[in-house]
């Protein structure tokens, strides 16, 4: 390697196989971002820590890694929500044992929305009720979440008119319901500015929502319901079923003291076949 320039940047053979695992391809990328005024030189781990600037890079991870993790841990504890934080007292109730947790993602009009006791809401959460923050809702209640639910990390719950979900519900990550959609059938406006007549939601107790999961405007899960990843719900779901895909349709039901598949009227065959 030409080290006539005499400018060099050293490199640990780690770092080099952790990126790209190929050392000549590695250079010839490094030389196309920082031209021929440089060079590159990979040297092993302990004689890359044995150098002042790679002796003082172990030490500030030593360091400052467990300083990191701990500000962090301490910022996940102190900026939870709870009902007896400055934020938790905005909400219409907030039950006893219950947390938002930190990091929370878009929250507005609390006072329209009420939240059981021993429910957990994961981080990166939203949780908001009416179009935007100082509206004046309908109703008090447009959003309720019952007694012990599990709301996955990065889910939303977006109300504009009722969303009710019951006790002992849990959701996987990153699930959305809602209560209004968007119209586009005038050609002439935006579909952003184009509204939907708002049809409220309703989740039953003991129900489980998997990972992914989509509720539109008008669904009605009833209670004991397992519905699958990534499935969107968009109208009726009876209690005590499965329901998968989307739209999403019921392929088991307890009937008779067993879950039974659902037969397809049109095949013949059980709706959770191959």
């Amino acid at each position: 390697m030409n080290l006539s320039s005499g400018r060099f940047v050293s490199l640990p053979s780690s770092y080099v196989d952790r990126v790209d695992g190929n050392t000549t391809q590695f250079r010839s990328s490094f030389k196309k971002c920082l031209g021929s005024r440089y060079s590159l030189r990979v040297i092993d781990q302990p004689a890359f820590e044995a150098q002042p600037l790679g002796r003082w890079r172990a030490w500030r991870n030593r360091r400052f890694s467990g300083l990191v993790h701990y500000l962090w841990e301490m910022a996940i504890e102190s900026g939870a929500i709870g009902g007896s934080t400055k934020k938790g007292k905005l909400f219409g109730s907030f039950g006893e044992q219950s947390v938002i947790c930190f990091p929370a993602n878009t929250i507005f009009n609390e006072r329209f929305i009420h939240i059981g006791r021993n429910t957990m809401i994961g981080p990166d959460c939203t949780l908001s009720a009416g179009m935007v923050p100082g509206q004046q809702c309908l109703s008090d209640r447009i959003v309720t979440i019952g007694n012990r639910c599990l709301i996955g990390k990065g889910t939303g719950i977006v109300g504009h008119f009722s969303i009710e979900i019951g006790d002992d519900v849990w959701t996987g990550h990153n699930v959305y319901i809602t209560d209004q959609n968007h119209g586009y059938e005038d050609i002439s406006r935006p579909i952003s500015v184009q509204t939907m007549p708002e049809k409220s939601v309703r989740i039953g107790n003991g129900s489980w929502l998997g990972y992914g999961t989509v509720v539109l405007p008008g669904a009605d899960i009833g209670e004991h319901v397992v519905i699958g990843a990534n499935s969107v719900v968009t109208g009726t779901i009876p209690s005590f079923s499965v329901a998968v895909g989307s739209p999403a349709k019921v392929v088991r039901r307890y009937v008779n003291g067993a879950w039974e598949p659902v037969v397809s009227k049109a095949t013949g065959r059980s709706s959770d076949s191959c």
